[in-house]
């Protein structure tokens, strides 16, 4: 009989039996589990003063914690870092900033809808468009940055178009930007939260981030809402 390649075999090249592979009495030590009294050693009580595991926290005792602003920093650097020798250009690397936020934006939702439900009798569903602009402005935005945004504005010109304003982006404070890229905008990070969550109430929209500096606030960004069609129709028909 053809013997299997070595690749496909896991035991290849012994000279024991598969019967003796299989048998837990089997002379050969190289395959051998240790007793059961190591194994409880090893698997005791853990120490008392270790830090419980993240996954046993209770999700509304965690609802005013903060974390670390230089741990953010310094992980969002690194992932615009990383990212950035994996792209061809500008729109390439905003595209894929705004698909980790997009990531994101989904478990922010979850989390502050389960968070609704759990701690309300009767919670509510927004599902008019300014009801849920003003809950990103200000909650989604505490959940995520600690703080509101700064401003929300309606397009003049177009009716489709909404923006919400952020003079000091948090996780623009730490990042340099070439100036060979001056056009790129980090917060692409940002509006990928937003759509996502505008897409989980049910509201599509296409959201963007783009710099609009001041002297005053050299790093203000405007996120870029661009609704549906589909959202003003139903818009129209709930006045």
């Amino acid at each position: 009989m053809q013997q299997p390649h070595p690749r496909f075999s896991v035991l290849s090249g012994s000279s024991l039996s598969s019967a003796e592979h299989l048998s837990p009495t089997a002379s050969s030590t190289r395959f051998s589990l240790p007793s059961a009294t190591s194994i409880n050693t090893a698997l005791g009580t853990p120490k008392p003063g270790l830090r419980p595991n993240i996954y046993d926290r209770n999700l509304n005792k965690t609802r005013t914690s903060e974390v670390s602003a230089s741990a953010f920093a310094f992980l969002f650097s690194e992932v615009v870092q990383y990212t950035q020798k994996r792209v061809s250009g500008i729109n390439d690397l905003e595209r894929r900033l705004n698909t980790l936020g997009y990531r994101a934006g989904t478990r922010v939702l979850e989390l502050m809808v389960w968070r609704a439900e759990s701690s309300s009798k009767a919670p509510k569903r927004e599902i008019r468009f300014l009801p849920a602009l003003m809950s990103i402005h200000t909650q989604v935005w505490r959940a995520v940055f600690g703080r509101p945004a700064d401003a929300i504005e309606k397009s003049v010109e177009n009716e489709d178009e909404c923006m919400i304003i952020d003079n000091d982006p948090p996780i623009e404070r730490h990042i340099s930007v070439p100036k060979d890229m001056n056009q790129l905008s980090c917060s692409s990070f940002t509006a990928g939260v937003v759509e996502a969550v505008l897409d989980g109430l049910g509201l599509p929209a296409r959201v963007t981030a783009h710099h609009t500096p001041t002297q005053q606030f050299p790093l203000r960004t405007t996120i870029l809402i661009k609704l549906d069609k589909s959202v003003l129709e139903r818009e129209e028909i709930l006045k």
